[in-house]
């Protein structure tokens, strides 16, 4: 039996270790693929130029409504992540997934936004997103609305039927113009039977902790 480290837990089998053994092992591999996947990734080339310097609506302070370009939402940051919430206006409820999704981003956004700016962006009017926040207390992520415009289908937040879909994208500032940088496009792929596409696994602790219980 292959050792990788001297440690034991109380009263474990020798059946146990073999299979965690084995078990640690594609870990290890996981780990490598993961590092290399991310390697690729940072390495991607620009992506294209956005159509138009997306107008969406914010709340100030007071409650007002604010009209902000997307150029704005980077703040003194030279990347964007943002998140797509499938809460249409016509949705009697938010998607309850994304909904746990923006729960972590919340928790996160102060530590996130340390080196990159991140904002929630969803299709319903943003006094009716800004009252389902207040309900989850989501008080750190930035939030706006995409009503007024077509960031949604662009980078396929929605489709032409109004279907919500929930995405992920990164956008980055180079001199004087913003690129389309990155977007988890597992969404669009075929997944294998009996699989999720998983494409925000990586913003979402839910299904991570769940994964490591029986």
């Amino acid at each position: 039996m292959e050792t990788y480290h001297d440690k034991k837990l109380p009263n474990e089998s020798e059946q146990y270790r073999v299979q965690r053994n084995n078990l640690l092992q594609e870990e290890i591999n996981l780990r490598t693929q993961v590092e290399r996947v991310s390697a690729i990734r940072r390495k991607l080339p620009l992506g294209g130029i956005i159509r138009e310097d997306y107008e969406f609506d914010m709340l100030d302070a007071n409650g007002g409504i604010l009209k902000v370009r997307l150029s704005e939402l980077f703040g003194n940051k030279k990347s964007l992540i943002i998140y797509s919430f499938m809460y249409g206006p016509e949705a009697q409820n938010p998607c309850s997934m994304c909904t746990s999704i923006i729960d972590a981003l919340n928790g996160n956004a102060t530590d996130i936004e340390q080196n990159v700016s991140i904002v929630v962006v969803a299709k319903s009017p943003i006094k009716r997103i800004s009252e389902f926040a207040k309900q989850r207390n989501w008080h750190k992520v930035k939030l706006a609305s995409s009503q007024y415009n077509l960031y949604n289908i662009d980078y396929y937040g929605e489709d032409e039927q109004d279907n919500q879909w929930p995405i992920c994208n990164v956008f980055v500032k180079r001199e004087n113009e913003i690129y389309h940088s990155y977007a988890t496009e597992l969404l669009h792929v075929k997944t294998e039977e009996g699989m999720n596409a998983r494409h925000v696994d990586f913003m979402w602790p839910l299904y991570n902790y769940l994964d490591i219980t029986p």
